[in-house]
């Protein structure tokens, strides 16, 4: 989907930029352009990209530099080579599964953003078409 979406987005861009039909042309382009993107619709996705970008992967950074450090401590911490090798194993198995969790809030929180731009896009659609009516 996205990449259609970029595929639309560059040709209409490359079409704008390289029309030699004046300005005449790209103004009405421009005025279509600014007609799609008023859109419910299109509004509606702008949101849920939005949202997306607000709450995808906002903790799981703090994860992995949390898991850094531990295996970087169990392994630097006195003993054998194979008792360090042990003890980083252990925090890196760890930290793996903290980031695995991190990143499945990080989803769960993306959906349930999408589903609450999903229901503000479709009440704006439904108030737009009651009001058109």
């Amino acid at each position: 989907m996205r990449g259609k979406a970029a595929l639309v987005v560059g040709l209409v861009a490359g079409y704008v930029l390289g029309a030699r039909a004046g300005r005449d042309r790209y103004e009405q382009i421009k005025v279509q352009a600014e007609k799609v993107w008023d859109q419910p619709v299109v509004q509606g996705q702008v949101e849920k990209v939005k949202a997306l970008g607000v709450s995808a992967l906002k903790s799981v950074p703090g994860v992995v530099w949390k898991g850094a450090k531990s295996v970087t401590g169990a392994a630097s911490q006195s003993g054998t080579v194979s008792e360090r090798a042990e003890r980083a194993g252990r925090a890196a198995k760890a930290s793996a599964h903290e980031v695995a969790d991190a990143v499945e809030d990080s989803v769960d929180d993306a959906k349930a953003a999408e589903k609450a731009a999903t229901s503000r896009a479709q009440a704006n659609k439904s108030s737009s078409t009651s009001s058109e009516s």
